[in-house]
């Protein structure tokens, strides 16, 4: 049936992973139905013949095995479904990005306070953010500013964020890196109205 719908040949060779009644090379395949009784070991033309009966086609689901598994279905109900789902993940699959903020241990309070904001605004979009407090010269023998930089951005950031890592000096640069905290089921349930 599938086999006549020019859909299925470019589904068919965009996913060559897949094996399609004639395509399937096996002598013989173990069989399920499309309603997912086995029915056993059966040669792979008779196993063809059956679901072009039944108005379907023979997919190889499990070419790793040994005879192949094959199941009786509608190749492009398969392929529908399969995009489908893989949409799905990918919808899930939040890319986490890293982003920097660089700062200077003689920024003022009002720019640290930007700062802050544009942090608060990343990590609220799910991506983790690394703070680096970057020192010139003479500022290296003031690291105790840098630490107090971090701690002050830390408290600022308590509730939306925690940290991954301890904070570390690496040359001239002094770095902690916060991810967005994530939400108890507790806390969810009490910030939902009327649950």
């Amino acid at each position: 049936m599938g086999s006549e719908s020019p859909d299925w040949r470019n589904k068919l060779y965009n996913n060559k992973r897949i094996r399609v009644n004639n395509w399937i090379r096996a002598s013989q395949v173990r069989v399920i139905l499309s309603n997912g009784d086995m029915i056993g070991v059966k040669p792979t033309y008779e196993a063809l013949n059956m679901a072009r009966s039944a108005g379907l086609d023979l997919v190889e689901i499990s070419p790793n095995a040994n005879p192949p598994v094959c199941k009786i279905m509608d190749f492009n109900k398969f392929m529908y479904e399969k995009e489908k789902q893989e949409k799905e993940n990918r919808k899930k699959q939040k890319d986490n990005v890293l982003k920097e903020i660089r700062i200077n241990p003689r920024i003022g309070n009002n720019d640290l306070q930007t700062k802050i904001r544009h942090m608060e605004d990343f990590l609220k979009e799910g991506n983790k953010v690394r703070v680096t407090v970057i020192f010139h010269g003479r500022e290296m023998q003031h690291k105790d500013i840098g630490e107090g930089i971090i701690n002050q951005v830390q408290e600022k950031l308590s509730q939306i964020a925690e940290l991954d890592g301890k904070p570390s000096m690496l040359g001239n640069r002094m770095s902690v890196m916060l991810k967005p905290r994530s939400i108890k089921p507790q806390q969810k349930k009490e910030q939902a109205p009327g649950s």
